[in-house]
C-alpha cells in the first residue's frame, strides 16, 4: 500500500492548507529520502496547478544534488509522476521541484515499497478520470535506463544532463578536438591573462594557477599583479611562487585598488591579446586551446568573449552563463559579456587601461569604452564555458552591489550622452539592471501611422480606439484600421464616430477573402507616417508611455524594428521576443511563464536584439519598410508574414529590438475564429513549410540564443550538439 512521506526539506515555498502550495521563488523544492521508510518507489501528484509547470526530479548518491541525476518531467497542470528509487541503487534522496517559476498548486507524495501498490493507485486514478468524463492526469515513470519497472504504466521520463554531467562532457568534446594540440609555437604568448591580487586565499590562487597550467603551452602567460596585499597567506604564497617560469608576478608596495593593479599588469603584458581573471576564479580545460581557435578563424576580430560555469566556492560547477552574439542592444542593460573576455592589448593601452573610480563595474566600464565605435562585426562571442566564475558571495559586487551598481550607470549615462550632456539611466524592470533613457531619434517625436487590421469585434476595437486616444500619451499619431467586411452597426457607428473626432482616422472596408498579408499590406500603403506600428486589434494599454519607449528604442544604431512584452490577460507572457528555429521554426521564448519570469541573465527585464519579434505590435522606420518592402501576401498569407518581414530587415542591415519598458495586454487571436479546420491547418503547415525552406531554418543559428539551448521547447533546456559550437557574431 501506499503511504504518505513527509519531506525531510522544503524551500521556495509556501504552505497555503494541508495539500495547497504557493511556489514563491524560481526554484521551489521538495527533499525526500526514501530510505528512512524503506521506499523503492515514491509518488508525486500534482493538481489543480494555476498554469502548466515544468516539474523535475534529482537524485542524490550520496553527493549532492549537483553531482547526481537530472531528470525533466513532462509540463502539466494535473500529474503523477512515480519515481522507481530500486532501479538507481543507493539514492540517498530525492529532490521534486514542481516548476521553475512562482506558481499555485496542490501536492501529494507517498512512498511504496511493491511495485502492485503503486499499480493500484495510479489505476485507479485513470480509472476515477474516465468514470467521470474528464481527461486523466498525466503519469510518468522515472526509472533507470533499462530497468522494466513500470513499464505499462505510463511513458518513461527523457534524462536530461544536469550541469555538471554536461560540463563533463562538453570537456569530453575539447579533448576529443583540442587534445593533441602541438604547443604554440609563436615568438611570444598571443594572450596574456591578467590578474590583480589582494589578500587572496591560497588555495584560490593554486587553483587559478592550476588551470592556467593545465592550457596549451606557450599560448599565453598568466600576470599576478599583488595590490599590495597584508596577510601572510598570501604574501608566503607570493613568494614561493616568485621563480615561477610560467607565471609573472609583480608587487605594488601598497594598495590602489583594482584598476591601478590591473593596468600594472596590462603594461607589463606582451601577448597581443589581453584577458582579464579575477584572483578567485579559474580557466576551463582548453579555454585557451577554443580562444586561440577563434581568433584563427576571425582574424579581423577587436574583442572576442566566451560563455561561463559558475561555480560553488570549491569551483563546483552549479549553472551556465550561456550568452547571445554581440548585442549592444541587450549590453546597455546588463553586462552580459563579463568572463571570459579579450581585448587587443594595442587597444587598451590607447584606452589607458581600466579608469578608477568605478570600482565594482570597472569592467563594465571599460567594456563600454573599448567597444565605442567598433563595427558589430568585430566582436566576436565564442559559445565554450572558458570560464569558471566562482560565486561564494565574497566579491566586491557582491559586498557593495548598490555602488557597483551606481558606478555602472554611470558609466552607461557617459557612453550614451547627448552633447555632452550624460543620459539619464534608471532602474531597469530587475532594480540590479539599467534602463538608459534615449531621446527620439532627430529630438522629435515622428509621425507614427498605427494600422489595426480588423473586422466587426466591437467590444476589441472600441476598447483599441479608446486606448489609442485616451490612454496613450504619445503626441503625434495616425490611426488607420483596415478592415475586412465589418457588418456589426456598432462598429461602423465606432468608426463614423472616431473620424468626426480624430481627424487623423481612417477604416477603410474591403470584402475581399481573407489574407492577413494583404489586409496590413493595404494599411503600409495608406501610412503616411515616418514610423508604421502594426498593431493587432486585440491588444490592450496597460502604460501611457508604450509607444514613447518604442520610438525612442529607435535611437539604438542601425534599428529598424521594434517589438513589445505582450501578456496575456492572466499575466503570464505571451511574447518576449522571437526565437527562429525554436520547435523547427519560429516561437515565442518562455511562453505561458510568469510575467515576472526573468529569463536567462534577467534578459527578459533589459531591452534586447532579436532577429525576429511578433506583428502583434510591432514598430517599423520607414526607410526599413522601403528598403524591405511590404509583407509577403503569397507565401506567408496568414501566418510567418511578420517573421518573414525581420528576417529579411535582418539581412538587409536593420536591427530588431524588443523591449519589455512596453508592455501591453494580449488576447491573443480574440477576433478570429477556429484555425482548426482541414483548409486552414493545410495552409498553416505550407507557410511553415516555406519559412523552414527559405532560411534554412533547421540549421539556422539564431543570434540571440545560444547554441547549447535546446529548440524543442519554448522553455529551452541544455544539449549537446554533434560538435563543438562556432564563434558566431550577430547576424539575422
Amino acid at each position: 500500500m501506499l503511504f504518505r512521506i513527509p519531506s525531510v526539506r522544503h524551500a521556495g515555498l509556501r504552505r497555503l492548507g494541508w495539500e495547497r502550495w504557493r511556489a514563491i521563488d524560481a526554484d521551489p523544492q521538495f527533499v525526500y529520502a526514501p530510505w528512512l521508510v524503506g521506499a523503492a518507489f515514491l509518488v508525486f501528484e500534482i493538481e489543480n496547478a494555476d498554469r502548466d509547470l515544468d516539474p523535475r526530479v534529482f537524485l542524490d548518491y550520496g553527493e549532492d544534488f549537483e553531482r547526481g541525476e537530472e531528470i525533466e518531467l513532462r509540463q502539466t497542470r494535473d500529474g503523477v509522476y512515480v519515481v522507481a528509487v530500486k532501479s538507481f541503487g543507493r539514492v540517498r534522496r530525492v529532490r521534486f521541484d514542481p516548476a521553475s517559476f512562482p506558481s499555485l498548486f496542490a501536492f501529494r507524495a507517498f512512498a511504496a515499497r511493491d511495485e502492485k501498490s503503486v499499480r493500484a493507485f495510479v489505476g485507479g486514478k485513470l480509472r476515477k478520470a474516465a468514470m467521470n468524463g474528464v481527461a486523466a492526469p498525466c503519469c510518468e515513470i522515472v526509472a533507470r535506463a533499462g530497468a522494466d519497472d513500470l513499464s505499462a504504466l505510463g511513458p518513461r521520463a527523457t534524462k536530461i544532463r544536469g550541469v555538471p554531467q554536461h560540463f563533463d562532457q562538453v570537456i569530453a568534446m575539447a579533448m576529443s578536438r583540442y587534445g593533441h594540440a602541438a604547443p604554440w609555437e609563436g615568438e611570444r604568448p598571443l594572450i596574456s591573462f591578467l590578474t590583480p591580487v589582494y589578500n587572496t586565499k591560497a588555495s584560490y590562487l593554486d587553483q587559478l594557477v592550476d588551470s592556467f597550467r593545465l592550457q596549451r603551452p606557450g599560448a599565453a602567460e598568466l600576470i599576478l599583479a599583488d595590490d599590495g596585499s597584508t596577510t601572510r597567506e598570501t604574501i608566503d604564497w607570493l613568494d614561493r611562487h616568485v621563480d615561477d617560469p610560467r607565471l609573472t608576478i609583480l608587487r605594488a608596495p601598497a594598495n590602489r585598488g583594482i584598476a591601478a593593479a590591473t593596468n600594472m599588469a596590462l603594461f607589463a603584458a606582451t601577448g597581443e591579446w589581453a584577458a582579464f581573471i579575477d584572483h578567485d576564479d579559474a580557466l576551463t580545460p582548453f579555454a585557451v586551446d577554443a580562444v586561440v581557435d577563434a581568433i584563427e578563424q576571425n582574424p579581423g576580430a577587436q574583442c572576442i568573449y566566451t560563455d561561463e560555469l559558475v561555480t560553488d566556492g570549491q569551483l563546483r560547477p552549479k549553472s551556465y552563463v550561456l550568452k547571445p552574439a554581440y548585442d549592444p542592444v541587450l549590453l546597455s542593460g546588463v553586462n552580459y559579456v563579463n568572463h571570459l573576455s579579450l581585448f587587443r592589448r594595442a587597444r587598451l593601452m590607447e584606452l589607458g587601461g581600466l579608469r578608477p573610480g568605478f570600482d565594482g563595474s570597472q569592467d563594465y566600464d571599460l567594456l563600454l569604452r573599448y567597444l565605442r565605435g567598433l563595427s558589430p562585426d568585430e566582436v566576436v562571442h565564442l559559445p565554450y564555458p572558458a570560464y569558471l566564475w566562482r560565486r561564494d558571495g565574497s566579491s566586491y559586487s557582491c559586498n557593495f552591489l548598490d555602488r557597483a551598481t551606481d558606478n555602472a550607470r554611470r558609466a552607461l549615462a557617459e557612453n550614451y550622452a547627448e552633447a555632452g550632456a550624460p543620459a539619464r539611466v534608471e532602474p531597469a524592470l530587475d532594480a540590479n539592471l539599467h534602463r538608459v533613457r534615449l531621446p527620439p531619434p532627430g529630438g522629435d517625436w515622428p509621425l507614427v501611422s498605427v494600422v489595426v487590421p480588423s473586422r466587426d469585434a466591437y467590444t476589441l476595437i472600441s476598447r483599441l480606439m479608446n486606448d489609442l486616444t485616451r490612454k496613450t500619451d504619445y503626441p503625434a499619431l495616425e490611426i488607420i484600421v483596415v478592415d475586412n467586411g465589418s457588418a456589426d452597426p456598432r462598429v461602423l457607428a465606432l468608426y463614423d464616430e472616431m473620424r468626426r473626432t480624430h481627424p487623423a482616422f481612417r477604416a477603410e472596408i474591403d470584402e475581399r477573402p481573407f489574407n492577413f498579408a494583404a489586409q496590413v499590406n493595404r494599411g503600409l500603403r495608406a501610412a503616411r507616417g515616418d514610423c508604421v506600428l502594426l498593431l493587432n486589434n486585440d491588444v490592450e494599454v496597460i502604460d501611457a508611455g508604450w509607444l514613447k519607449e518604442m520610438v525612442s528604442c529607435l535611437s539604438y544604431p542601425s534599428t529598424g524594428v521594434v517589438g513589445a512584452r505582450l501578456l496575456y490577460p492572466n499575466g503570464s507572457l505571451q511574447h518576449a521576443g522571437v526565437i527562429v528555429g525554436l520547435g523547427s521554426v519560429a516561437g515565442h521564448w518562455f511562453c505561458g511563464m510568469p510575467g515576472e519570469y526573468p529569463g536567462p541573465m534577467a534578459r527578459l527585464k533589459v531591452r534586447q536584439s532579436f532577429a525576429a519579434a511578433t506583428g502583434a505590435c510591432l514598430l517599423i522606420t520607414r526607410a526599413c519598410l522601403e528598403a524591405v518592402g511590404e509583407l509577403d501576401e503569397e507565401k506567408f498569407a496568414i501566418a510567418y508574414n511578420d517573421i518573414d518581414f525581420c528576417l529579411r530587415a535582418g539581412r538587409a542591415g536593420y536591427r530588431i529590438v524588443w523591449t519589455p519598458f512596453a508592455t501591453l495586454y494580449h488576447h491573443e487571436s480574440a477576433s478570429r475564429g477556429s484555425d482548426e479546420t482541414k483548409a486552414n491547418i493545410e495552409r498553416f503547415r505550407r507557410e511553415q513549410e516555406a519559412l523552414r525552406s527559405k532560411y534554412g531554418l533547421l540549421d539556422y543559428d539564431d543570434p540571440a540564443f545560444n547554441p547549447w539551448y535546446s529548440r524543442d521547447n519554448a522553455t529551452p533546456r541544455l544539449v549537446l550538439p554533434a560538435r563543438l559550437p562556432k564563434p558566431r557574431r550577430f547576424r539575422a
